[in-house]
């Protein structure tokens, strides 16, 4: 068996990278590979080891702080675009690897951090990609070929639990720390959705951050597995926001039933089935749409909940890891990469609202006031003085 180093940046409570990067680590172990896990901080507070089980409840024997001391491996992974550089120069032999989670480049404006995210793919790196799109994204962007596992849940945790009362709900995850979740996007959606469906009950949660939303909601702030899949049980509609590769969280909402909203991007058309997930337009308006179609059509929904349990029947987290383990077994022995056509899951067209003045005045009294007058500048002209008007009745004037 070989030993495996890893370099992972400070971890961050909560963050589903991580906890990804630590699980295939583990897994690796039990199959008798030795994994070093080399944490980013260079002056660590407390044990390292202890530091990734209280955050994490995965043990580790070999936890060390900082990159720049790392021992002779057989493999080394870099698991963020600033360790690749620092894994392609290391000075000794070995396999180098790039445990890429997502489209790192994507969190930056353009500019120098963008570029050299993107530079982070062209330094002879054998990537090892989470989900389809990235892989096919790197090989048509960057002409770089790599393996790639599917997107797995844990169905020891996330699956139907036909007790739990489902409620006329939806719940977001909402991350306002991550911009890439989209969590201004989901609010206003989620307020359309409100303003036409009251009695709809709005679940936020995955962040103890408590922004100001100017609708009835209950946020649930950071929650355990188990409570997110209870969530998921007892809602009727997910919502999931990426604006880069796909979050882990619709597969494990579709393992325990939950249809999921999401947006007609490219980034979501390789690792999301049309049979299980609802797309829409990047709008707010066609967002809820696409919510408010689920919440209305029992039939749709059922026929959804129960094509996303049996999309993840063959997608529990094990064989996501043996996957993972398979190809870096491929990167040992330096098998051929396979079939490197990679084909689209969703083909289906995107959700989308219609545009007309009553729907646009249907939705700007659920719109926070300092941003309708920014709204009345992008409508025509004719629908701007009804907007004004609405500006001044939600200020009180």
């Amino acid at each position: 068996m070989s030993t495996i180093s890893w370099f992972i940046p400070s971890l961050i409570k909560g963050s589903g990278g991580h906890r990804t990067i630590l699980q295939h680590a583990s897994y690796l172990e039990n199959k008798g590979h030795v994994c070093i896990i080399y944490l980013e901080d260079e002056i660590g507070i407390g044990d390292a080891s202890e530091k990734i089980a209280s955050l994490f409840n995965i043990k580790f024997s070999n936890v060390f702080y900082g990159w720049k001391n790392a021992k002779p491996s057989d493999i080394a992974i870099a698991t963020v675009w600033y360790s690749a550089a620092f894994v392609a120069s290391l000075n000794f032999q070995c396999k180098k690897v790039y445990f890429v989670q997502d489209y790192e480049a994507w969190f930056n404006p353009m500019g120098d951090a963008y570029l050299m995210a993107e530079n982070s793919y062209q330094y002879g790196l054998t990537p090892i990609t989470i989900g389809r799109w990235l892989r096919h994204t790197l090989k048509n962007s960057f002409n770089v070929d790599g393996y790639h596992f599917e997107f797995g849940a844990n169905l020891d945790i996330y699956k139907k639990i036909h007790s739990i009362k489902e409620e006329k709900a939806v719940c977001f995850i909402y991350q306002p720390d991550k911009p890439r979740r989209c969590s201004r996007l989901g609010l206003e959606a989620l307020g359309i959705v409100k303003h036409r469906l009251p009695n709809v009950k709005i679940y936020l949660y995955g962040s103890d951050t408590k922004d100001h939303v100017w609708f009835e909601h209950e946020n649930l702030g950071l929650i355990d597995l188990e409570q997110c899949n209870e969530l998921y049980n007892k809602c009727q509609v997910g919502l999931c926001l990426s604006s880069s590769n796909p979050s882990r969280i619709p597969f494990e909402m579709m393992a325990a039933g939950l249809p999921v909203v999401e947006m007609w991007r490219e980034n979501n058309f390789y690792d999301l089935p049309e049979s299980a997930a609802l797309l829409a337009q990047q709008t707010p308006e066609s967002l809820a749409e696409a919510i408010i179609r689920l919440l209305s059509n029992d039939e749709l929904r059922d026929k959804m909940s129960q094509s996303g349990q049996e999309f993840m029947l063959d997608r529990n987290l094990s064989v996501e890891t043996e996957q993972f383990s398979n190809a870096i077994k491929n990167v040992l022995s330096c098998k051929a990469f396979g079939d490197k056509t990679i084909i689209k899951m969703y083909n289906a067209e995107a959700v989308k609202a219609e545009f007309t003045r009553e729907a646009t005045l249907s939705a700007i009294h659920i719109v926070a006031p300092s941003r309708l007058k920014k709204i009345a500048m992008l409508l025509p002209i004719r629908l701007r003085e009804p907007l004004r008007k609405a500006y001044r009745i939600v200020k009180g004037n």
